[in-house]
């Protein structure tokens, strides 16, 4: 990807100055308005603001990965109410033992989250100039965060049905899908986006993303009928047949495969740039690495470890599906004053 133009007007070496005093009229508009008292002062540069983006992404798919960590252990109820662990108790104790460490933990970790989302806010609202698109992104990455934590409660306390985990896995992959979409628009500009290839591959693209959430969707089932619960206790289970929703799984997960398989040989054909055939190659190799696993898994008896690192393959997935969509076009930077690198240096890089 080629350089930001934005990133030279950084380049000055740093110097110390006084520190202003905050008079009232500031602490007045600090309260007021935080973000845009924060804005007025400070400005990030462009490798901050995707920086921040980023974290939000990883911490996006590291919620997957401990909210996973939580069923496999069996500790989807050792906080056994929300929103405290226990009736008397906010936080686990002693007594709950590994289950209720493991599950408070992983509630712990939705503060984590926030922050990062809550950076990404900041960092998206400080640009100069101002990129409200940019900035909308971070607070839908922010209220879904909200819902989901509420919606995680909800799941506790109907004794983890199967239809609100699914939900809430389902919630968690398009807060992934926002938070994917907030990283790359760090890294383009403002202007209307310009298609890097015909409309007949972006066609062929978005069947894959089609694809792609139906394999996700009926991936929450085959995990709602399953053996991993979430708790030692008798929970509800989807009532389909396993082995059945287990096998649709893997016809749409050849489709996929296919889908991309297919499309590369698209690209290649209409001498595509070499941003969406990267893209098209990286996730054609998620997809067999998360293929083997999810083979690996089924004889195997579904060992925890590898229903966990399958999990995480899911979400990754996910993420290189939808760099595939957005490395079909790109955004210069010319709508915020910026001249626009030349064709030549970004066509072929720009994801």
């Amino acid at each position: 990807m080629s350089r930001d133009p934005r990133e030279s007007v950084h380049k000055r070496p740093p110097t110390i100055g006084r520190v202003p005093k905050l008079t009232r009229a500031d602490a007045v508009a600090a309260v007021r308005n935080p973000l845009a008292f924060i804005a007025a002062r400070w400005t990030p540069t462009p490798r901050a603001v995707r920086r921040a983006a980023l974290a939000a992404l990883v911490m996006s798919v590291l919620i997957v990965v401990t909210g996973g960590a939580v069923r496999l252990t069996g500790s989807g109820l050792g906080c056994p109410t929300w929103p405290k662990c226990t009736d008397d108790s906010l936080t686990a104790t002693s007594e709950m033992g590994l289950h209720g460490a493991i599950e408070f933990g992983n509630r712990m970790l939705t503060y984590v989250l926030c922050a990062a989302v809550g950076w990404a806010i900041i960092a998206a609202r400080s640009t100069k100039p101002y990129r409200r698109g940019l900035t909308r992104l971070g607070w839908a990455q922010f209220w879904i965060v909200m819902s989901n934590a509420v919606l995680g409660g909800i799941v506790v306390l109907v004794g983890l049905n199967p239809y609100t985990v699914a939900t809430h896995f389902v919630a968690t992959s398009a807060l992934i899908a926002v938070a994917t979409v907030m990283w790359q628009r760090t890294r383009e500009g403002d202007a209307a986006p310009r298609p890097l290839i015909g409309k007949a591959v972006q066609q062929l693209v978005w069947v894959l993303v089609g694809a792609s959430v139906l394999l996700i969707l009926v991936g929450t089932v085959v995990t709602g009928a399953g053996p991993h619960a979430g708790d030692s206790s008798e929970v509800e289970r989807m009532p389909v047949d396993w082995e059945t929703v287990t096998k649709l799984h893997a016809v749409l997960a050849w489709i996929v495969v296919t889908l991309t398989f297919a499309l590369w040989f698209v690209l290649k054909a209409v001498d595509a740039p070499k941003g969406p055939l990267n893209r098209t190659r990286d996730l054609f190799l998620i997809l067999l690495a998360q293929g083997v696993i999810g083979y690996v898994q089924y004889f195997t008896d579904l060992p925890e470890i590898l229903v966990g690192l399958h999990m995480f393959g899911s979400a990754v997935t996910w993420i290189a599906v939808l760099r595939v969509l957005l490395s079909l076009r790109e955004r210069p930077y010319d709508e915020i004053g910026i001249p626009a690198p030349a064709p030549e240096a970004t066509v072929g890089t720009r994801a």
